[in-house]
């Protein structure tokens, strides 16, 4: 039967927690059902969008004592390799359709933006930009070549090479900078602010929130997909976190629909980059500082997203850290399973909420913590596939392809 190694992890429960606290109209402006069907109308319209699938693996529950654990599987989303396709690009769109309308003097829709050629070639004059781990710098450079804009990329210093041709293969500019994330982040945005370009940042911070909300309102129609085709509501869910925005996005979705029976929910983060469980032991936003050394580069982040922090803060029942190590063993668990779970591709941070809830099942002291129990049903979202690939074969041993052969031969 397949189970996870033992590891150590940091389980912090929310002090600030409240079970019954309304979703109330504050956060209703951030992220809405209303907004969701607006963004829903737009990605689903792309070309190449299908619902990614949600995989059950029911061996896997056993081993860890739940009824079930259901794995929304992003490596095939819209052949970016992650999530991220959901948020970036939806952000670049609406970016477009206001400045595009702000200079024509009149409402522009992202239909007018595929159907009129002059808006088409006015988009040539706009350049969009950001600093990325890679996924999301991915996602904006291909919205950018689908929509007809310019893009700029910042990269910071150990990002893979593989992750950086995989930006540029999408027509952008990619500039690497020295020091972590975050540097990058402060990077873009000076550039921008000197060229006359456009952040699409999935981070907020004040002065700037309308696109990290858009990025996180994109973020949404994943969850809606994975719920729309469970056979029950999940008790638990466990969802990895770099600045918070793609947690507060999951959170939001069941905290709006059902404040007093929202499942469990349970933030996961890198132990070297912890900025949300630093927050939350402090009551308040605290930066993570130093090189935020982590494999899981997609969430190696040291600041929390403000808008993110305005759901999460309250929102969240747990937060929790894992090592690297914890993550490698999933994806290794994954890309071999026993007993008739399906094979799965996961990146490293695809599988850190996977990683957590079964540390967590085979803890007695968390397990009891959480109300994990043998009719729990565990929800989690699986990021990114092999968006590295060099680094995905390094760390399991085969490559995507060889995993996928060798499970269609079982």
């Amino acid at each position: 039967m397949p189970q996870l190694a033992k590891h150590p992890f940091t389980l912090l429960p929310n002090a600030r927690f409240q079970q019954a606290e309304p979703y109330g109209a504050h956060r209703s402006t951030l992220l809405s059902a209303s907004a969701l069907a607006q963004a829903q109308t737009v990605i689903t319209s792309w070309p190449g969008y299908t619902v990614t699938r949600l995989c059950s693996l029911p061996v896997l529950a056993r081993t860890a004592g739940v009824a079930s654990i259901h794995y929304k599987d992003e490596a095939t989303r819209f052949g970016l390799g992650s999530f991220k396709g959901l948020g970036g690009a939806y952000a670049v769109a609406r970016l477009l359709c206001r400045e595009l309308g702000q200079r024509l003097g009149r409402p522009v829709s992202h239909a007018d933006l595929q159907s009129d050629p002059a808006l088409r070639q006015a988009c040539g004059d706009i350049t969009v930009t950001c600093a990325t781990d890679g996924n999301h710098g991915r996602s904006v450079a291909w919205g950018a070549q689908m929509l007809g804009c310019r893009c700029v990329i910042y990269i910071h210093a150990t990002v893979s090479e593989g992750r950086k041709d995989a930006i540029a293969r999408y027509g952008a500019q990619v500039v690497r900078t020295a020091g972590n994330y975050d540097d990058s982040v402060q990077q873009a945005d000076r550039d921008a602010k000197t060229n006359g370009w456009f952040v699409i940042s999935d981070t907020s911070y004040p002065g700037y929130m309308d696109i990290p909300r858009d990025v996180m309102q994109g973020y949404q129609l994943m969850v809606h997909e994975a719920v729309s085709a469970l056979p029950q509501w999940p008790t638990h869910v466990f969802v990895q976190a770099g600045v918070g925005g793609f947690a507060a996005a999951v959170c939001a979705y069941f905290w709006e629909r059902s404040a007093e029976q929202r499942p469990v929910f349970v933030v996961v983060e890198p132990e070297r980059a912890d900025c949300l469980l630093q927050s939350a032991r402090a009551g308040a936003v605290v930066a993570v500082k130093g090189d935020l050394d982590t494999l899981m580069a997609g969430l190696a982040c040291g600041e929390v997203s403000l808008l993110a922090w305005d759901i999460l803060a309250t929102g969240a029942n747990a937060f929790c850290t894992i090592p690297d190590a914890a993550a490698v063993d999933t994806m290794r668990l994954l890309a071999s399973p026993q007993g008739g779970d399906p094979v799965i591709v996961a990146g490293e941070s695809a599988v850190a909420g996977l990683a957590a809830a079964l540390l967590a099942a085979h803890d007695s002291t968390a397990r009891a913590s959480l109300g994990l129990g043998v009719e729990s049903r565990v929800l989690l979202f699986g990021s990114e596939g092999d968006t590295d690939p060099a680094l995905y074969q390094q760390l399991v041993g085969r490559s995507a392809a060889q995993v996928l052969q060798d499970g269609a031969s079982v």
